[in-house]
């Protein structure tokens, strides 16, 4: 794939790979741009039923291309449209994770900072370095992470969050599981082998039932109780009257 993004499908697993090294991965309007596209292919194939994000070099990402967004202040209105679009861009890319139909996987071996952290938080499950990191450091530099505030809040607990917004400091791979934020640590060495291995397991799962509950698990969050078993229940019917569900369940009772 030409552009700011590799892409390698082996066995119904995608990986995508941010593959901008010199700029730490950095999620300029080209890099966006390229998610959004990658992304849109993969939710209209079939055969992909579990995706790999990774990345390059020694961060995961940095966060928004501050060069890119310096540029912007030359615009007659101080490059607030642009400052909109960016955002606006980038919110999008993140709802496209949430919204694809396949489990999305962060593959994180280094630092993933501001909308880097953002990017990592936003996918469903996220395996990491032992030596990665994470923050949302934007309050260091007098802008407040507010984006990526909504991704990470919903990983962690607020007051977790919260401080991090607020301090800019950074979260040890081990901190950052500890708070939830992160699935599975590996060894720097056997990262890649990890998250294969955490995809392989999900991909070998019925694939109409995986994107059923992602579906379902999606649409329930931060929804009030009653509201979120309805959803829930709705999509539940939904699965069950699919034939293999129903052979899965048959061969489960029939079993000597």
């Amino acid at each position: 794939m030409a552009g700011p993004l590799l892409r390698e499908d082996r066995d119904g697993i995608a990986t995508v790979t941010l593959a901008s090294p010199a700029t730490l991965n950095a999620l300029s309007s080209d890099m966006l741009a390229a998610l959004s596209a990658t992304f849109g292919r993969i939710a209209a194939d079939p055969g992909i039923r579990v995706v790999i994000l990774a990345a390059e070099g020694k961060a995961f990402s940095a966060g928004h291309d501050l060069r890119e967004m310096q540029g912007f202040r030359t615009a007659p209105d101080g490059g607030k449209a642009q400052f909109q679009t960016l955002f606006d861009r980038c919110a999008g890319v993140m709802q496209e994770i949430s919204a694809l139909p396949q489990p999305v996987i962060a593959r994180v071996q280094g630092v993933a900072t501001a909308a880097g952290c953002q990017l990592a938080a936003s996918c469903d499950l996220i395996v990491a370095s032992e030596t990665a990191r994470f923050g949302v450091n934007g309050i260091n530099l007098g802008l407040f992470c507010s984006t990526p505030a909504v991704a990470l809040s919903r990983r962690v607990a607020p007051g977790a969050a919260f401080e991090l917004l607020t301090t800019g400091d950074f979260l040890s791979a081990a901190r950052a599981q500890a708070l939830g934020l992160v699935t599975r640590l590996a060894p720097p060495d056997r990262l890649p082998d990890v998250a294969r291995q955490l995809a392989e397991s999900i991909a070998a799962k019925d694939p109409a039932a995986i994107r059923l509950g992602k579906r379902a698990f999606q649409a329930q969050l931060g929804q009030p109780l009653p509201d979120a078993y309805r959803l829930a229940g709705a999509i539940m019917v939904e699965n069950v009257l699919l034939s293999d569900t129903a052979r899965g369940i048959q061969a489960f009772l029939d079993r000597p």
